[in-house]
């Protein structure tokens, strides 16, 4: 299989690289590591995105070259010229925004490099392990098994940076040996500094940031004798911190810490609708759970995006599905979760204030 993969995609010569809406570390990391890649081997390389990268990776090298789609007849003209489009950490054609129209219209060899669940079958060829910490683990291994003597810092350190992320900084069950191997071995080939890389990523906070995490944990709730739980994050608290809603990855961890809880999901309110995201250990599976709301990922990280619905309304329905997929205590008789008469109170105070702007 990763034969096949390597030699359709190293046949083409004008490369575009794209990945999901919002793109995260493993995101990134794998577009960069992949496109410094083909560059090294002589292909004409674009890296295009929907959204522009997190703030937290603007120190990766090549960031520069990562674009946004800005629908103009140059960029459409780079995707009409294509002869193979890689869509990386993401297997869903709704998932790439707005690149979707081009990515469809193209007549390039499309090729998926994922780890996520359920692809969708407009590819023309996967390499896809769903059990793989991330994307960037199998970028590592198609460039391995091509030359691994091509990898250098400038692959090396988004390839590790896509690790790290994925893995919760290898805490996540999807660590294994492997995994600690190909990190030690783009470790040596990069000459890295792990202390450096986790501090450009995770240390390096706005004080605004600081302030968000302090209203955020000020929502935690717990559920279904304490297994669930769950935070919030509205408009109205990235209004008056004046935080970019990009510096709250990562808050979702806070829940999980708990002692007892088994899920963390984390509500945040945009204009265009509420994004949910899920976490888990290793025993709970969230990807059909999120999958149920539309959205989709990995057993232990997924996530989901509601249009337009009240923050409200998004929450009792959200956490009141948990028995179906999670085996929780019962908390009401019915078996369903609802809001308590704080959490009601603190959500209708939110709509009620003049600083809040539901969308």
């Amino acid at each position: 299989m990763i034969d096949q993969f390597v030699a359709g995609l190293l046949a083409g010569q004008h490369v575009v690289i794209t990945t999901h809406v919002r793109p995260d570390g493993d995101a990134i990391g794998t577009q960069l590591g992949l496109g410094t890649f083909l560059r090294k081997l002589g292909k004409t390389v674009h890296m295009i995105n929907s959204d522009p990268p997190p703030m937290n990776m603007g120190w990766l090298p090549g960031i520069r070259d990562v674009l946004v789609f800005d629908q103009t007849i140059a960029q459409r003209e780079i995707i009409d010229r294509a002869d193979v489009i890689v869509v990386v950490d993401t297997n869903a054609i709704d998932r790439v925004g707005q690149m979707a129209g081009p990515i469809k219209g193209s007549s390039a060899k499309k090729y998926l490099i994922d780890h996520h669940t359920g692809p969708e079958q407009w590819f023309d060829a996967t390499y896809v392990r769903d059990t793989a910490s991330s994307a960037g683990e199998l970028v590592y291994e198609l460039i391995a098994y091509h030359d691994i003597h091509l990898i250098d810092a400038s692959i090396a350190t988004p390839l590790y940076a896509a690790i790290l992320t994925d893995t919760g900084s290898f805490r996540f069950s999807s660590v294994t040996p492997a995994v600690h191997r190909i990190s030690a071995e783009l470790i040596e080939r990069g000459a890295l500094e792990p202390a450096a890389i986790y501090s450009a990523i995770y240390e390096t906070r706005s004080a605004e940031s600081m302030r968000l995490l302090a209203l955020v944990l000020s929502t935690l709730t717990l559920r279904y004798q304490g297994t669930i739980g769950y935070m919030v994050i509205s408009q109205r608290m990235l209004n008056d911190t004046r935080a970019n809603s990009e510096e709250a990855d990562g808050f979702v961890n806070y829940a999980m810490s708990i002692d007892g809880v088994r899920v963390a999901v984390m509500f945040l309110e945009t204009a265009r609708g509420i994004k949910i995201s899920f976490r888990s250990h290793s025993d709970a599976h969230v990807h059909e759970w999120a999958r149920s709301l539309g959205g989709g990922g990995h057993r232990n990280a997924s996530g989901a995006f509601i249009d337009r619905r009240s923050l409200e309304d998004v929450i009792v329905e959200t956490i009141s599905r948990a028995p179906r997929y999670i085996d929780v205590p019962d908390e009401t008789a019915d078996g369903k979760a609802s809001l308590s008469e704080d959490d009601a109170s603190y959500l209708t105070s939110l709509q009620a204030s003049k600083s809040y702007r539901h969308r």
